[in-house]
């Protein structure tokens, strides 16, 4: 694959291997594996504030602004406070958080990652520039923002599930 259509290196792949991602509730728990501290349970990224290739943080605040960096290169309408929102209502902030009970998980689509966005409507709605990976961070809430802005005008207008 040439350099230029190669996709990003994700950073939730670290995320991910720290944490037992466990239940069946909408928004499951990632619980830290051993050897990780409480607070790192509780926010996932808080232990590990590294930079993104892109340099913002590794937190949820450094992959809100990144996204909205590249959807304002891209046209894509919304505003960190309400990505903020929605990510919190959706995930907790949790980048691996899954649903594996609503009628999505029935049909074998759960949703996945920040903002709970299913395998067909990440594929239709991904943002070129972003990972391919649903679980990261940037390019979940990239593509859900792509995906809110075709169908309610922006992810500000949108105050409960999709």
């Amino acid at each position: 694959m040439p350099a230029a259509a190669q996709p990003r290196r994700t950073r939730t792949n670290r995320l991910v291997r720290k944490f037992a991602v466990i239940g069946t509730g909408a928004a499951v728990l990632a619980l830290p594996l051993i050897g990780a501290t409480s607070a790192s349970a509780a926010t996932p990224t808080a232990a590990t504030p590294s930079t993104t290739l892109a340099g913002y943080p590794n937190t949820l605040d450094g992959w809100i602004r990144e996204s909205l960096a590249i959807m304002a290169q891209k046209g894509i309408p919304g505003t960190y406070n309400g990505i903020y929102r929605n990510v919190i209502r959706e995930s907790s902030g949790n980048p691996a958080a899954i649903n594996l009970w609503d009628s999505n998980a029935a049909k074998g689509i759960p949703s996945k990652g920040l903002l709970q966005v299913i395998d067909p409507t990440f594929n239709a709605y991904h943002v070129a520039g972003t990972s391919y990976d649903i679980y990261d961070p940037v390019a979940n809430i990239t593509a859900a923002c792509n995906y809110a802005a075709a169908r309610y005008g922006s992810i500000d207008n949108v105050f409960g599930a999709y």
